[in-house]
């Protein structure tokens, strides 16, 4: 018997499933979803239809989320990215359109209405974020590109979607010190822990999960001994519910809830702390 299928990762409710699902769960009825790309610079993602429920994640910006349903101002759908599912703001999606060119890869970037820092920023865009790029344009020294819809970014913040930005993802993490902890945050503005681990591996040219047990379950191979082994910078340690970066033998960085921001400490510090509250360490994993 096959286990049930993970509903962060499949579409399907009782009364509306993902086509594709059809013969693996039951539901009313069956729909082919429409591809739309995210036009707000983040988006919440959430478990139910209402803004006052718990972000599970973020869209950033140009990303495409696949609609299954889209009903009383709150789109159900599935993002392309890493495949999660939940209900986002109907608003903040537009038509699909072309493929996007170009991934920022700067921490963070500004959407200006024209080739013009001076210019009052229509948004600021998240490292990650999907743009299709089109002209160069220089003003009074900086080189710019527009984008497509509307807008310009400076030309640096902005790096082909099949280049790496980094092949040291460790060290695109220590690029996040000091960002806020956000519980569900996928942004510049605040991430959570496993937030920081996906982004990290994005840039540095490699897919993961989004949520920390699938990350566990997922990625790399186990290093035998666990905790009490020899660790390696980028070595991912794992408790019940966190995922921190080793980026040394005896230093970790992770967005830590209890700091309240991504923070450099010693593992040795962690592993006492944690101690009370999610027992020991699960598992250390070496990608």
């Amino acid at each position: 018997m096959s286990d049930p299928l993970d509903p962060r990762l499949h579409a399907f409710r009782p009364d509306l499933a993902d086509r594709r699902l059809a013969g693996q769960v039951e539901a009313e009825r069956y729909v082919s979803g429409e591809p739309r790309r995210v036009t707000a610079a983040n988006v919440p993602l959430k478990p139910e239809p209402d803004a006052a429920a718990t972000t599970v994640t973020e869209l950033l910006y140009g990303e495409v989320f696949t609609v299954f349903e889209d009903r009383s101002g709150w789109a159900w759908g599935q993002l392309e990215t890493d495949g999660y599912v939940g209900y986002a703001a109907s608003a903040s999606l537009g038509e699909q359109g072309p493929q996007a060119t170009h991934r920022i890869s700067s921490l963070c970037t500004f959407l200006y209405p024209e080739p013009d820092l001076k210019r009052p920023p229509l948004a600021s865009l998240s490292l990650g974020s999907l743009v299709r790029l089109g002209d160069q344009v220089e003003t009074r020294g900086t080189t710019y590109r527009t984008v497509e819809g509307g807008g310009a970014i400076v030309a640096a913040h902005a790096m082909p979607v099949d280049a790496v930005a980094d092949n040291d993802f460790v060290v695109v993490a220590e690029r996040f010190l000091n960002v806020p902890y956000l519980w569900g945050g996928r942004t510049s503005g605040g991430v959570d822990c496993s937030s920081l681990v996906q982004l990290s591996l994005m840039c540095a040219g490699r897919s993961a999960p989004r949520d920390t047990d699938l990350q566990e379950q997922r990625l790399g191979r186990h290093v035998e001994g666990g905790i009490e082994a020899a660790l390696h910078p980028g070595d991912l340690v794992f408790w019940r519910g966190h995922v921190a970066i080793m980026i040394d033998g005896e230093y970790m960085i992770h967005a830590s809830g209890h700091h309240m921001m991504v923070v450099i400490e010693p593992v040795a510090d962690a592993v006492t702390r944690f101690a009370g509250r999610s027992g020991r360490p699960t598992s250390v994993k070496r990608l």
